[in-house]
């Protein structure tokens, strides 16, 4: 329908050409976005059963095994949808630096999906991939981060680290460690 110089779709119009965008996604995310996705299922599903971070208390939490290599769980921020966690060994780089290697997560409960979004101790998406990155260079960062993270989920649960083996950590036993913004 014309009005003047203006179209307007009607709304059936409207979903016809937004159904002919979705029946044609682009060919770089096609097979790719649904493994990540899937990834992102997985995580959410590996981590629950392992150390099921939806119920803890914000604060830092350490799952020891005796094989000399503590996991640390600290659970930054707890929204309604949302969780915010870190995930690493109890392993110094050097006395002065962050715990390392690390994940930082974010946990989302309503779609069931985890998803890592940065596997490098202090560093950023941006400090990695540099600030205006292609599309297509975030996507593989995601895609290696998040592969790596169920892998790492999966080692964990063989090696028997669990919510049973996860024990509160004083408030002054580390630095606590809070969300740095760029």
């Amino acid at each position: 329908m014309l009005r003047g110089s203006l179209v307007v779709l009607s709304p059936a119009a409207m979903i016809g050409h937004m159904s002919s965008v979705l029946d044609k996604p682009p060919k770089l995310f096609s097979g790719r976005f649904a493994y990540l996705m899937g990834l992102y299922a997985e995580n959410h599903a590996r981590l629950v059963r392992l150390f099921a971070p939806q119920r803890l208390e914000p604060g830092s939490y350490l799952s020891s095994i005796d094989d000399g290599l503590d996991v640390r769980l600290d659970l930054i921020e707890q929204h309604r949808y949302t969780v915010e966690l870190r995930l690493n060994y109890v392993l110094r780089q050097s006395r002065e630096s962050e715990l390392a290697p690390s994940a930082w997560l974010r946990l989302y409960q309503d779609a069931r999906m985890a998803e890592a979004t940065h596997c490098h101790p202090g560093r950023h998406l941006i400090d990695v991939l540099g600030p205006y990155p292609p599309a297509p260079t975030v996507f593989q960062h995601r895609l290696r981060m998040n592969a790596f993270l169920t892998r790492w989920l999966e080692y964990l649960g063989e090696q028997g680290h669990s919510v049973g083996t996860l024990r509160r950590l004083p408030p002054d036993s580390f630095t606590p460690l809070r969300r740095r913004h760029a």
